[in-house]
């Protein structure tokens, strides 16, 4: 009986063993999953009060390219057409029907076509200087806007470095409080900080910059697009004179 009941205290023993084992394994691997499942939101809030301007340059960042890409996509729409009717009025005399086409087409090339039509019977200089003038008003037009894409390409970085010297002054600040007692725990939380800002400003800065360019880029095509107009348009005005 004795050798019986030590052999069942061994198995229960090892049992109790196993039990205690398997449930500081379970709890051990919540913990880590619960440690790792940070969401965005998480590390946001983890960035302090520099996100919130960096969240406000983002959503009018976001708001200013996508106002501006679909005003450039209607003003690079061009007829072809436009200009051979435009020729066909002038050449017949019928001023004010072509200047009511462009009214109908209201686009920078039919703006820049009217002014140069309002103009016919000046001197063919006067008449370029208008028309440049009228497309220079153009282009400004839909340039608007991007001075607060560059600067926020610019600034955002700028913010978000701004966040991480605080974030190091901080852990600093913990570690000479804390003295000998220091520990990581103490400054983690400043450093989790910088890198939070750091990231999100780099971030933001990247997509306003690719942004700009974008916008840039399209400008530059409409620009072109008007530079053929107006040579076409002088070239149509010389032709009855051949």
């Amino acid at each position: 009986m004795t050798l019986l009941n030590s052999i069942a205290s061994t198995i229960a023993a090892d049992t109790v063993a196993n039990i205690i084992d398997t449930t500081a394994t379970t709890v051990a691997e919540e913990a880590a999953t619960t440690t790792t499942s940070l969401s965005i939101w998480d590390l946001c809030l983890e960035g302090g009060f520099i996100m919130i301007p960096l969240a406000i340059l983002s959503i009018v960042a976001i708001y200013i390219f996508i106002e501006r890409a679909i005003a450039i996509h209607k003003a690079s729409k061009y007829d072809p057409d436009f200009m051979k009717r435009i020729k066909d009025y002038v050449c017949e005399g019928e001023i004010e029907s072509a200047q009511n086409l462009c009214k109908k087409q209201d686009s920078p090339t039919a703006r820049l076509v009217a002014k140069g039509i309002s103009r016919i019977g000046r001197p063919a200089n006067d008449i370029l200087v208008t028309i440049e003038n009228t497309g220079n008003i153009e282009i400004a037009n839909l340039s608007k806007g991007l001075a607060w894409l560059a600067t926020t390409a610019a600034g955002a970085p700028m913010l978000g470095f701004l966040g991480t010297v605080i974030g190091m002054v901080d852990a600093f600040y913990s570690i000479a409080n804390s003295g000998n007692a220091a520990s990581i725990g103490d400054f983690a939380g400043g450093i989790y900080t910088a890198l939070v800002t750091t990231v999100a400003g780099l971030v933001v800065g990247i997509i306003a910059l690719f942004a700009y360019n974008y916008l840039v880029a399209h400008i530059n095509k409409v620009m072109n697009q008007l530079e053929a107009r107006t040579m076409e348009f002088m070239d149509l005005l010389n032709e009855p004179n051949k």
